[in-house]
C-alpha cells in the first residue's frame, strides 16, 4: 500500500532536518554513557541498539560505557551478601568485587553486545582489565571527625579513580569498525580490580580518545531549572552558577562534574538526555529540538 502524501512529507521532512547533522558529525566519535532505565526496559533497549547501529552505518564512531548498578544489588542479594554505601558509593570488599566483575564483565556486557549484534551492529565487549584499558588507584574518601586534627580516612574497599586510559585498545578497534562496549572495571598496579563509576569512566575515555561528544543517559528529561522545566542548552559558566545556588544537586552533580571535566579537557560538547525516550540518541543528535541538555564551554 503505498504512503500518503502527508506521511511522505513527514518522513522527507525528518531525512532532511537530519541530513547536515550526518554530515557535521561524519567520522567523528562519540561516547555514550549507557545505564539506567534504558538498560532493563526491553523496548528501550531495542531502540538504543537500533540507534548505535543506526549512527555507526552513516559515519560516527560510537563508543559505549555501561554501568549495571541495579543488576549487581540484584545479584548480590540473590547471595545473599550485604550492601552497604558510603556518600552514594557501594562499599566494595573482595567479595562483593567478585559480583561485580561477574555482572558488569559478565552478564551484563554481553546481555549489550548480543542486542546490538542482532539488530546488525559488529560491538565487541571488553572491560577496563583487557590490554590494561582503563589503569586505576583505590579511592578513598574522607570525611571531618570533630575528635581528630585531621579528616577521617573511610576504606570503601575495591572502588577506584581512573588514573590512565589506554586509547590504543579503543583505536584498533574502532579502525576495524567495531563497536566497543567498555564494563567499568578498572586494573591497578599490582592486578587488583577495581569498580569505577561509568559517568567517570566515560568522561576519561571520552577525555583521552579525544570525543566529539560526550554523552550521558539518565533517567530524567535533562538539566532542570528551578521550575522543573527542562534547560536545552548550558554554558560550563551557567552550570557552575546552577550548581551554587543548588538547582544541580544530588545525583545529577556527579554527571554534570564528569560533564564539566571532559569539556575543560577538549571535548567539544556534552549532553545529558533522558535515556527513557525511545530513540533518545537519534532525536538528540539528529534533530533541532533534541532531548536533553546540551553543555558547551564557555
Amino acid at each position: 500500500m503505498p504512503i500518503s502524501e502527508s506521511q511522505a512529507r513527514n518522513i522527507v521532512g525528518v531525512l532532511t532536518e537530519a541530513l547536515p547533522y550526518i554530515q557535521k558529525f561524519h567520522g567523528t566519535t562519540l561516547v555514550i554513557k549507557y545505564g539506567g532505565n534504558a538498560m532493563v526496559d526491553d523496548v528501550l533497549k531495542q531502540t538504543f541498539a537500533q540507534n548505535i547501529v543506526l549512527l555507526k552505518l552513516v559515519g560516527l564512531n560510537p563508543i559505549i560505557v555501561h554501568g549495571g548498578g541495579p543488576q549487581i544489588g540484584e545479584m548480590l542479594e540473590r547471595l545473599n551478601i550485604p550492601t552497604r554505601f558510603v556518600h552514594g558509593m557501594r562499599v566494595t570488599d573482595a567479595e562483593t568485587m567478585d559480583v561485580v566483575e561477574m555482572v558488569l564483565g559478565g552478564l551484563v556486557n554481553q546481555d549489550i553486545v548480543s542486542v546490538i549484534n542482532n539488530n546488525g551492529g559488529r560491538a565487541v565487549g571488553i572491560t577496563g582489565k583487557d590490554g590494561n584499558l582503563i589503569r586505576a588507584r583505590k579511592l578513598t574518601l574522607s570525611q571531618a571527625a570533630p575528635e581528630l586534627d585531621v579528616p577521617e580516612i573511610i576504606d570503601i574497599g575495591h572502588v577506584g579513580d581512573v588514573t590512565e586510559v589506554n586509547v590504543d585498545v579503543l583505536n584498533v578497534l574502532v579502525k576495524e569498525d567495531f563497536i566497543p562496549v567498555i564494563a567499568p572495571i578498572g586494573v591497578g598496579e599490582n592486578g587488583e580490580s577495581y569498580n569505577i563509576n561509568a559517568d567517570l569512566v566515560a568522561g576519561r575515555v571520552a577525555e583521552t580518545i579525544g570525543a566529539e561528544k560526550l554523552i550521558l543517559l539518565t533517567n530524567t528529561p535533562g538539566i532542570l531549572d528551578a521550575e522543573g522545566v527542562t534547560i536545552a542548552s548550558l554554558t560550563s559558566d551557567e552550570v557552575r552558577a546552577l550548581v551554587k545556588a543548588g538547582t544541580i544537586r544530588d545525583g545529577m552533580l556527579p554527571k554534570t562534574n564528569c560533564a564539566l571535566s571532559a569539556l575543560n579537557n577538549g571535548v567539544a560538547s556534552a549532553q545529558i538526555i533522558d535515556g527513557t525516550v525511545p530513540h533518545a540518541l537519534l532525536l538528540e543528535l539528529f534533530t533541532d529540538a533534541g532531548v536533553g541538555t546540551k553543555i558547551t564551554n564557555g
